[in-house]
């Protein structure tokens, strides 16, 4: 089995390059995939974008391609990868944006082309570490339970289940625990204790990360891999090992969700159930007696006498915490969301001297605390509270840098600050009367320079890929949102290869031209008298995909009651978890899911348990999003368009995905039938219009549309 190593010359040794040639024909008529393939069938636009990659990994280039469906783009990346990690004992990291790919790689792509290649290789799928249990937290958490009684059972069940397990890894669970256990018992990097654990033999995060420094392929999705980029940025360097072993060429599958996911990554949020929860950790007081980590820490501290500030302090935090979340709903009042900007600044100037009083008290206990474990001497530094207390003091940390951060929004521009109010679910906690509560969150503005100079500047090599990076006839939309338009052009690779299915046969776009537009206020209750009849002439086998939760929610309701006696499930989501939602549609041929914004794209249903794609409204982005309203006002400033620079754009690459969701074999057969009319009546419509594979087309009223697609998947 080839196995990388990590050498001192890496830079510096000869570099053997890929035979595109010869790499095209494993996959051509007469290599090794047509030998041991019984349903081999070249696929000529698949030969041509592994050629492109191998390109793009010779010449060191960004390497920006769409693939549509049933191209194979992931043999098309694997074996260039493959060959150049076995040629030049240099790691390649593969990042994608969902669970089932990274499990569809690892258990069965990756495994068929080192058969096809006739070559064995080291790859490792690596998680973040706070998705493994770390085996003293959980010895130490499973010996106090009387201190955390909520989480008792959870603990329990986590401790049985963690002896017979290999892995230790939440994903491998045959129950999910509450998130509080889990925080108590996974891997924190500021509570590893490293070589000095006593578990440090056995630890399973160690375990992965021994496997990928000997991997020549790591696979891993977009959050962990921008946690390594980030530490990288801030000072580990790209040398040495830092969340993952160094690396210098990254595939990027899944690629045009890379801005969502660096946006979600390097944004952060407080609230105050979080930060109680961090204050109740650390100390409290009940009936006259002391609990917590810094009740334990103090007995071995010379600072032990500062612990008698810490109940003022936290009696102080709690009134500061009440105070901020008055001041909260007050500025909500009716929204769900408030951004704070120059418009919004004189309203949210009660809120802000909330934030800055939280601040203060919150930067007072965090200053207690530090002192308090100072004192510790040098051979106390290792007692169980000591690791436990630093990662509470690090989120401290951190809630503290953001509340002061909200103070100083007109100086960091960089940043979108915004508040928003949420519901907790009424079983939550029965203690807990107000279910409302207000978060806080800071979101970078743009994070296209961070991926210039982080990722795509200091790595030799990057191949960005996905059925739908295009917004038009070019990748400029994609290319602007993260970076890639900012680096030499010469240095960029750009190309399309078209889906190889038969879109132009079996495939129906549909749209009604009785409909009302989307905005009118009775688009609703037409929607709701349309979709039964649309689920009816595809005899179910239905995907509606809604962009409100509210809209789904009536629909459903009014479509159960009209299909009274339809012999397929109906089914929405929020019933079930999403896996087994999927699972029972595809299990039923006759089924109907409604569903959001997370089955717009990653949903594979191939065959006849999916005929209709129903897209009830074109996906733009909520018009008072705070992230969306601030990079539309920057666009603006510099003199742009907002709506056809970020709306319309962004819009047409979610339509496209959930328009995916359709033709997923070369033999299935479908229609996407889209309620919104704004498609034909706008101007702009004609760039969803446009974006689509050839395939059939029918504007008409909704009673020649239903026979039209009875006629077009049954005959």
């Amino acid at each position: 089995m080839e196995q990388f190593e990590d050498t001192d010359n890496q830079k510096t040794q000869e570099v053997l390059q890929i035979d595109c040639e010869a790499a095209g024909g494993y996959i051509a008529s007469g290599g090794s995939l047509s030998k041991i393939s019984q349903s081999f069938e070249e696929r000529p636009v698949q030969i041509e974008l592994l050629k492109n990659i191998a390109q793009a990994f010779n010449a060191s280039k960004i390497g920006v391609f769409e693939a549509g469906t049933g191209v194979g783009k992931s043999y098309a990346y694997l074996i260039p990868s493959i060959l150049w990690a076995i040629n030049n004992k240099e790691r390649v990291i593969i990042s994608t944006g969902t669970i089932n790919l990274q499990q569809q790689l690892c258990e069965k792509d990756i495994p068929a082309v080192e058969k096809i290649l006739g070559k064995k290789i080291k790859f490792v799928l690596v998680k973040g570490r706070q998705n493994y249990i770390c085996k003293r937290r959980l010895m130490e958490a499973a010996s106090v339970l009387d201190l955390f009684e909520d989480e008792t059972e959870d603990i329990k069940r986590i401790a049985d289940w963690e002896e017979n397990s290999s892995t230790g890894s939440k994903s491998d669970m045959t129950f999910m625990p509450g998130e509080n256990a889990w925080t108590r018992v996974n891997s924190e990097s500021d509570a590893c204790m490293g070589k000095r654990c006593p578990f440090f033999n056995e630890c399973y995060v160690m375990k992965v990360r021994k496997e990928a420094s000997n991997a020549s392929i790591i696979v891993v999705n977009h959050h962990l891999l921008f946690a390594d980029i980030e530490t990288r940025i801030n000072g580990a360097g790209y040398e040495d090992a830092s969340v993952l072993p160094p690396y210098r060429r990254i595939i990027f599958d899944e690629a045009h969700g890379i801005e969502a996911a660096a946006t979600s990554f390097f944004s952060e949020s407080i609230n105050r159930f979080k930060i109680n929860k961090y204050i109740f950790q650390m100390y409290r007081k009940r009936k006259g007696t002391e609990y917590g980590y810094l009740c334990s820490i103090a007995v071995f501290s010379k600072n032990e006498e500062q612990i008698e500030q810490a109940y003022e302090l936290t009696n102080k935090i709690k009134t500061a915490l009440l105070n901020l979340e008055i001041a909260g709903k007050d500025l909500m009042q009716n929204d769900y969301t408030q951004r704070l900007c120059e418009a919004t600044a004189r309203n949210f100037g009660p809120f802000l001297v909330c934030t800055q009083a939280l601040a203060e008290v919150l930067g007072s206990f965090v200053n207690l605390v530090r002192s308090i474990m100072e004192g510790v001497s040098d051979q106390d530094k290792d007692i169980p509270c000591m690791w436990e207390a630093k990662v509470i003091l690090r989120r401290l940390d951190m809630s503290v840098i953001l509340l002061k951060n909200f103070s100083l929004w007109d100086e960091k521009k960089e940043n979108v600050y915004w508040i928003q109010q949420k519901r907790l679910p009424p079983d939550f906690n029965r203690a807990e009367k107000d279910l409302d509560y207000i978060i806080l969150t800071q979101t970078p503005l743009d994070i296209s320079g961070l991926m210039q100079a982080g990722v795509f500047e200091e790595m030799s090599s990057v191949i960005c890929t996905s059925a739908t990076l295009a917004a038009g006839k070019d990748f400029r939309y994609w290319c602007s949102r993260t970076g890639v338009s900012f680096l030499d052009p010469d240095r960029v690779l750009c190309r399309s290869f078209p889906s190889p299915f038969p879109y132009d046969k079996n495939m129906l776009f549909a749209v009604p031209s009785d409909a009302p537009l989307s905005n009118m206020s009775e688009f609703q209750q037409w929607i709701e008298m349309a979709i039964p009849r649309l689920i009816k002439a595809a005899e179910g086998r239905t995907l509606v995909l809604f962009t409100s939760y509210e809209s789904l929610k009536s629909a459903h309701k009014t479509c159960v009651s009209i299909l009274r006696g339809f012999n397929g499930l109906i089914m929405k989501q929020g019933d079930d978890d999403n896996a087994r939602l999927l699972e029972r549609f595809k299990n039923d041929n006759e089924s109907v899911l409604f569903a959001t914004d997370s089955f717009w794209q990653g949903v594979d249903i191939p065959g006849e348990s999916l005929s209709q794609v129903i897209i009830v409204k074109l996906p733009f982005s909520v018009p008072n999003d705070p992230v969306f309203m601030a990079r539309s006002e920057a666009i603006e400033k510099r003199g742009g368009s907002s709506f056809m620079e970020l709306s319309v754009p962004e819009a047409v690459i979610k339509f496209r995905q959930g328009t995916g969701r359709l033709i997923r074999r070369s033999d299935d057969k479908g229609v996407v039938t889209v309620l919104d009319k704004r498609i034909y009546e706008k101007r702009y419509g004609a760039s969803f219009v446009n974006s689509l594979s050839d395939c059939k087309k029918m504007y008409a009223p909704l009673n020649e549309l239903t026979d039209a697609i009875n006629r077009f998947i049954f005959d």
